[in-house]
């Protein structure tokens, strides 16, 4: 059974990060430990998000891990995704090439990339970790 959601916090839509319970843990991680401040998706994806919105952040189990806060919402094509916004996702090595690799295959495996598609490229800013929450 999934923790619960501080009570300040359960009126938040949640998602996890990735497409698969390994890559949601390693990026949550990331996020909480405050290198990854910067997400993408494709733009025909249902959870976009606008300056201000928070979201509760799951881990690989679905558990409540933290909270973020969009400060930053851009469109761009693939192609046009840049060496700093690459580094603020804070994958791999934070290099623009070892994000373009990362992207081809986690959009290849969603079966949405091309080279121009158009991504909604987002900044966050960390709210709250969660910790260790007590059991329901």
């Amino acid at each position: 059974m999934p923790k619960p959601i501080p009570e300040r916090y359960q009126h938040l839509r949640a998602f996890a990060f990735g497409d698969n319970p390994a890559l949601a843990d390693q990026l949550v991680e990331l996020v909480t430990d405050g290198v990854k401040t910067a997400t993408c998706s494709t733009e025909d994806e249902p959870n976009t998000s606008a300056p201000g919105e928070r979201w509760i952040v799951l881990d690989g189990r679905g558990e409540p891990r933290c909270v973020i806060e969009t400060t930053e919402v851009t469109y761009r094509r693939f192609s046009e995704v840049d060496a700093s916004f690459a580094r603020d996702e804070g994958e791999g090595d934070r290099s623009l090439a070892y994000w373009r690799d990362a992207h081809r295959a986690f959009f290849g495996r969603l079966g949405r990339f091309s080279e121009d598609v158009m991504l909604m490229c987002e900044r966050f800013r960390l709210v709250e970790v969660f910790g260790d929450l007590p059991d329901a």
